[in-house]
């Protein structure tokens, strides 16, 4: 199984992005599994039903999420939808949408850490233990997870936790692409950060005058999308075995352009 699974795409410009570069790579690399982390995709803060529609048509198969999935609350409604879409699995019972979602013959798990990032949410260790047993009874031929965490030692503890048990765990959130990706010792791929979709020009997609704004005054602005100059496309591709359900294969496929 040939999968990729990409950044956090934020705002306009990563739709953009990823509408200009992932139907290419889907039929360059014979793909046959897509994530794509939507949770900035709306000016950078949570997904509407449109843009979710955009990603899709653009090519991917499940759409994850993070600490941005709730900000649009229009879309709330939709994550116990049809559509596609991953909130965070560990989140308080009772909280809209799934963490978890079988797709054919894949299953795709969204966490969230604790370290650096909002409180109340259970530990994402516990819930993956309780997930991967959800699918005991009936195991998937791959497992995917995407964790969206600040603390680059929290994303690389559940890697090594989930090591054997999944077919791969990726970290989002940061918006950095990180140059470690490899397939740890017990068959599980594993990147600290996939890094992100979206406009080169900026700080970690935001306008450069707005964030340094915050940093210099610490008085509150508002953070927008930037929308001026190149674009990049950050992902990593991974191959899964299909009889063992773990990963032969992970390495980065990045693009940088401009439209």
């Amino acid at each position: 199984m040939r999968v990729l699974m990409v950044g956090d795409v934020m705002g306009k410009p990563g739709r953009k992005a990823l509408r200009h570069v992932l139907p290419g790579l889907k039929r360059e690399l014979a793909l046959d599994f897509v994530v794509v982390n939507g949770e900035n995709a709306a000016a950078g803060f949570g997904l509407t039903d449109d843009t979710a529609d955009e990603l899709l048509d653009a090519g991917a198969t499940v759409i994850s999420g993070g600490n941005h999935t709730f900000d649009q609350r229009d879309f709330i409604p939709s994550l116990d939808g049809e559509l596609p879409v991953l909130r965070p699995a560990n989140y308080p019972v009772g909280t809209p949408g799934r963490g978890m979602l079988r797709a054919g013959p894949v299953a795709v798990i969204n966490l969230q850490g604790r370290v650096f990032m909002p409180e109340g949410l259970d530990s994402p260790f516990r819930i993956a233990d309780w997930l991967l047993e959800e699918l005991e009874e009936d195991p998937p031929k791959a497992i995917l997870v995407d964790f969206h965490t600040e603390a680059t030692s929290e994303q690389g503890a559940l890697g090594w936790y989930l090591d054997g048990r999944v077919s791969a765990v990726v970290g989002t959130h940061t918006h950095v692409p990180t140059a470690d990706p490899h397939v740890l010792p017990e068959g599980t791929a594993f990147v600290t950060d996939l890094g992100m979709t979206g406009p080169v020009n900026s700080i970690i997609g935001s306008r450069v005058e707005d964030v340094l704004t915050r940093f210099l005054t610490a008085m509150p602005r508002r953070l927008n999308v930037a929308d001026k100059g190149p674009l990049q496309f950050n992902s990593v591709f991974i191959e899964i075995d299909d009889l063992t359900g773990l990963a032969t294969e992970i390495h980065r496929v990045d693009r940088t352009f401009e439209l």
